[in-house]
């Protein structure tokens, strides 16, 4: 893994960036994108799809560099960086945010969602819309909501009630949510980076983790653990997000084409996550590494009920309208 080192004179390159005039005689802008999955993932395939779109519309005018696989910078830095002006675009899973707001943990919430079109709906409803702009104070701006898909819980063992989870330790996301949702079952959460992952499943640090089928075939996750439970129990979407000052920095001819862009980019790695997930899924059972259970309706009731006090435990925080805007997108309402 390797990180750069945020410096003065990185700073005042980034100033300098924002301040001056964009023109052919000066170069290209360069945006540098940094995340932290594989380029054959969804969100590997939308910033690629971005970098040939922007090169495409503004030749000579400005230059996307990407950065997968955490060379830049890991989920948990890299928010960091951008307001230091080192990075100009990211998608941190929605869960990286809570630092920022308050409102995003809605997204951690186990059971929330009942599939992808109803966290689609949420997404684009006027509460979900609102929630990209929810830390422009703090200097972040969110461009849209990208996929990835409906997470899966693993382990060594069979994971089929809350109490086979009791005692196991679980890799989680830097979330509180994340970390009361398996404290109500009495299992024991671990916050770490997802580039760690694969290597404290394979050396047995940790018991399990929970993910979508996309980033459990593509890191192969699914080769170090004996067990997955098809819970469908939380989400693990991205938001898309700039810097203010980047943003409100760019020419507006410029930063209209990039926008634009965007938006293609980021449908096209939503139908790409909505492919994978039936995709990966099979890939996984296929590769006969692993063994997906299957939950009965009575198993899966147990599981909502044990994690349904995290949503009281963090309604005021959240706040108990936007909890109630996000479940009634399972209606379609």
């Amino acid at each position: 893994m390797r990180f750069l080192t945020i410096t003065t004179a990185s700073i005042a390159a980034a100033a300098f960036m924002l301040t001056s005039p964009v023109t052919e005689a000066a170069g290209p802008l360069v945006i540098k994108f940094s995340h932290v999955v594989a380029e054959n993932t969804p969100k590997g395939q939308m910033a690629n799809k971005f970098k040939e779109l922007v090169e495409q519309r503004l030749p000579g005018k400005v230059k996307v560099e990407v950065f997968p696989n955490t060379q830049l910078f890991d989920d948990d830095a890299v928010l960091s960086a951008m307001l230091l002006g080192d990075v100009q675009l990211a998608a941190p899973s929605l869960s990286k945010f809570d630092k920022y707001t308050s409102q995003l943990p809605v997204f951690d919430l186990p059971f929330l969602f009942k599939d992808m079109a109803a966290a689609d709906r949420f997404q684009q409803s006027p509460a979900g819309q609102k929630l990209l702009m929810s830390m422009e104070k703090k200097g972040l701006i969110g461009l849209g909501y990208l996929h990835n898909g409906l997470k899966q819980l693993s382990a060594n063992k069979p994971l089929k009630t809350p109490a086979d989870a009791k005692g196991q330790k679980f890799r989680i996301q830097q979330s509180d949510v994340l970390a009361a949702q398996f404290e109500a079952v009495g299992a024991v959460p671990l916050k770490k980076a997802f580039s760690e992952v694969f290597t404290l499943l394979q050396t047995r640090a940790v018991d399990g983790q929970e993910n979508t089928w996309s980033n459990i075939y593509s890191q192969k996750f699914h080769e170090v653990q004996s067990y997955i439970t098809e819970s469908n129990h939380g989400l693990i979407d991205y938001m898309v997000v700039t810097s203010a000052s980047f943003w409100n920095g760019l020419p507006a001819d410029i930063r209209g084409e990039v926008k634009k862009a965007l938006d293609e980019s980021i449908a096209h790695g939503n139908n790409v996550a909505m492919e994978k997930e039936l995709g990966d899924r099979k890939k996984v059972a296929d590769s006969g590494r692993t063994q997906i259970i299957q939950l009965t309706d009575a198993e899966r009731a147990q599981w909502v009920e044990a994690m349904k006090p995290v949503w009281k435990k963090f309604e005021k925080d959240i706040g108990k309208e936007l909890i109630e805007a996000a479940a009634a997108a399972n209606t379609g309402s």
